[in-house]
């Protein structure tokens, strides 16, 4: 029997292990014919409070490598908000030669100015850069219904009779997007499968059969240790989830000024001419504008009260950029300053965090 939150076996022996479910609530369920979710599950859907798990980074990675000894369609969904954060550039080597869909989730947490064309075919040359070759790019929504109908149809399209894995690393929102594809078919209104902000919600392999001989089978997602979520404590990981259209804010920023978004990032404007540099963060991260002059000595003494949130064992470290054209520098996971004209510029993040520079999306 499994957990059909998570994946993990039931078992009623050890209450720190995967899996676990007090004996009598097993007995109850089973009597009732109730769905069978371990405790672990119950509290993080109910109450929102996450368990530590025992599983390592490598435990994740032989999973998936199971996937190469099937011949089978390969769904990598990948986060739009952290996209380079959410890559797995060793996934044909993980998955053998199995045809990928990369799957773009979360389009419902960008402005919508931003126009799906575009964010396609820079996500195409995006994964080319990586060595990626996916057969095809969608751009979704797990919130959106018709996103979700356009998947599913190009789901059966390209599997041809096999099964379906779901790759991902952590939190880029597959088990939301295959809860949305069950509510789709079946028309269920309750999430089958536990969601949340926290990595590593799934534990192992969930199996949803598509027909009689085949099945969509959602894997853990990997953990990237180059997430910004790695680095927040639990309760401030909504700011690196956003849930809501971000609602871009317009800063008209001198040389040597500074914004902090919140304790997580900073941006220097070192050089160049007065001009409107435009963010794009959650809508509830606080982003404070001072001097670049002694700016430092000010994150060090105002980081977790008024800069909050505060990062979690991790320390700032900076990138320079010479912008020549109209560029967006992007904080992975956490979102991105759009720099209109030529200017030299700093950006500061979380040790093991990328920073990257790209061509303005919008």
């Amino acid at each position: 029997m499994h957990c059909i939150g998570c994946g993990a076996v039931i078992q009623t022996e050890d209450k720190d292990g995967l899996g676990y479910l007090p004996a009598g609530a097993l007995k109850k369920k089973l009597e009732n014919g109730d769905e069978l979710y371990c405790q672990r599950c119950f509290r993080l859907r109910h109450y929102n409070e996450i368990a530590p798990t025992s599983l390592t980074d490598e435990d994740f990675l032989a999973l998936l490598r199971e996937i190469g000894q099937h011949d089978a369609l390969i769904v990598n969904v990948v986060d739009i908000f952290d996209f380079n954060g959410s890559l797995i550039s060793s996934l044909h080597r993980l998955t053998g030669n199995n045809d990928v869909l990369m799957v773009a989730n979360k389009r419902d947490v960008l402005p919508k100015s931003l126009k799906v064309g575009k964010l396609t075919a820079w996500l195409r040359e995006q994964a080319a850069n990586y060595g990626l070759k996916p057969k095809d790019i969608l751009v979704t929504s797990a919130k959106n219904q018709d996103d979700v109908e356009q998947l599913m149809e190009a789901i059966e399209h390209y599997r041809r009779g096999r099964d379906v894995y779901v790759v991902g690393v952590t939190n880029v929102g597959k088990s939301t997007l295959i809860n949305a594809i069950i509510k789709n078919a079946s028309g269920a209104d309750d999430e089958v499968i536990t969601t949340s902000r926290f990595p590593g919600t799934t534990l192992d392999k969930i199996e949803i059969p598509l027909d009689r001989d085949t099945a969509l089978i959602d894997t853990p997602g990997i953990i990237h240790r180059g997430q910004m979520a790695h680095y927040l404590a639990p309760e401030d990981l909504k700011y690196v989830s956003p849930r809501k259209e971000i609602k871009p804010k317009t800063y008209q920023l001198n040389p040597e000024q500074t914004l902090f978004f919140g304790g997580l990032g900073r941006f220097d404007f070192i050089s160049g001419e007065r001009q409107g540099m435009t963010a794009y963060f959650d809508n509830e991260l606080n982003i404070h504008r001072t001097k670049l002059e002694g700016a430092t000595e000010f994150y060090e003494k105002h980081k977790g009260e008024l800069l909050a949130p505060a990062l979690v064992n991790a320390k700032l470290v900076r990138k320079e950029f010479s912008v020549k054209e109209k560029s967006d520098i992007v904080f992975n996971g956490l979102g991105w300053v759009r720099v209109p004209e030529r200017a030299v510029v700093a950006a500061w993040v979380p040790e093991g965090v990328d920073i990257v520079m790209r061509k303005a999306l919008i």
